[in-house]
């Protein structure tokens, strides 16, 4: 059974300080590294399925989240004000508000209609010391958020595409969804009191779960205070869930913010805000993807995806030309130097990384790598511009796989 926190300290990719925080991870290179990748990842497949990318800052008046209901219901998880002269601003627990105010920047035309905003943007949550953990809970959080402003007609079939999206990207990071979940309101006042908007979202979510065939269990007192959500469920190797990605259709923000688009009858008509999140927050996921994968990061994840292995010292220069070459096709590639032990050790230590070329006399004089695989196997000796392309192919694909045949 894999954690998440030693293998993230064993391998360099993040830590934490008393003098930084609780909560407040720092990431190292080579966890930076597989945070940028992860990153661009989504904001290709965003920008693909005809999102667009905004920025907004991560503080934000008191009054927006007194608008937005953040205050009303969600004050206890939130940094308290700061004063700033006679105004209070507040470290933002949501992107939603921000991109309801983006939205209505300007007049909209029901034909610029679905708008797909996407942010990766920081948040922040004020949780408690107890419950902090890795990167599964912290206090400063990185979210993978969008939101798809759209007509009524639109949202079944922009929330079906967004479930979509999840599931292309589950398939390419190598992760599962344990379940997902349609999340209901409970007791209590924590939810907006609006008994019609709620049975509205949550007939067109169930219609969204029907339309994908997607298996689901209903559960009261998760949902988020202004609606329901479809969440997908992930579980660490003891069998505990957590949320990774969600798809939540809204009809009570668009209100508060008086969001409004120009129908073909020239009049003012209310859109629809669908919340969505394919790998949810930057945090969270790295974390499922090293338990998931004992730190075996598929080849375009990992921090290396090459390493390069001379027998003896002289053919490091030539490993060296080898790694400068991959560099040149856009690969992460190291050489593992006679400096560093034995052939043995240096392949031991390697053992994570997707692929291991030994470069021995035999190979330095025919232009050959002898290429071992992750998972064991060895394709053998092979010209060394092959060995890059198909690695780079592999890379540049996707996906688990490691190797295709020739």
């Amino acid at each position: 059974m894999h954690d998440h926190r030693r293998l993230g300290r064993e391998l360099g990719l993040f830590d934490t300080d008393p003098l930084i925080g609780a909560g407040l991870p720092y990431w190292l290179p080579d966890g930076a590294l597989v945070r940028h990748t992860l990153e661009e990842y989504v904001r290709e497949a965003e920008r693909a399925a005809g999102y667009r990318h905004v920025y907004s800052p991560v503080l934000g008046k008191r009054e927006l989240y007194e608008i937005s209901g953040h205050w009303a219901h969600y004050s206890d998880d939130m940094f308290p004000p700061m004063e700033l002269g006679s105004e209070q601003v507040v470290l933002r627990p949501s992107l939603c508000p921000h991109h309801a105010l983006l939205y209505r920047s300007r007049s909209r035309s029901y034909r610029e209609l679905p708008y797909r905003m996407a942010e990766l943007g920081g948040m922040y949550r004020s949780e408690l010391s107890g419950v902090l953990g890795g990167l599964t809970r912290v206090r400063a959080i990185h979210l993978n958020d969008a939101h798809i402003f759209c007509t009524p007609d639109q949202a079944v079939e922009e929330a079906r595409a967004a479930l979509a999206l999840i599931a292309r990207a589950y398939a390419d990071l190598g992760i599962r969804a344990a379940r997902h979940r349609l999340s209901l309101p409970g007791g209590g006042g924590k939810y907006v009191a609006d008994p019609a908007l709620w049975e509205r979202a949550t007939a067109l979510l169930r219609e969204v779960l029907d339309a994908s065939g997607t298996a689901y269990e209903a559960v009261e007192g998760e949902a988020a205070f202004y609606g329901p959500k479809i969440d997908v469920q992930i579980a660490d190797p003891a069998g505990r869930e957590t949320t990774l990605s969600t798809v939540q259709i809204d009809f009570h923000q668009p209100e508060r913010f008086d969001l409004h688009y120009t129908g073909p009858d020239g009049a003012r008509h209310r859109p629809v805000m669908v919340h969505r999140s394919i790998i949810g927050s930057v945090e969270r996921a790295v974390a499922h993807l090293l338990e998931e994968h004992g730190g075996a990061f598929p080849v375009w994840l990992a921090p290396v995806q090459l390493v390069v292995l001379p027998v003896g010292e002289d053919q490091e220069e030539r490993a060296y030309d080898v790694v400068r070459r991959a560099g040149g096709l856009g690969l992460r590639a190291e050489v593992a130097g006679c400096g560093e032990g034995s052939l043995g050790a240096r392949i031991r230590r390697a053992r994570l990384v997707p692929y291991q070329a030994v470069l021995g006399a035999r190979e330095a004089a025919d232009g050959l790598l002898a290429v071992r695989l992750r998972d064991g196997r060895r394709p053998g000796a092979l010209p060394v511009q092959e060995v890059l392309r198909r690695v780079a192919e592999r890379a540049a694909r996707r996906g688990t796989a490691l190797w295709d045949p020739a």
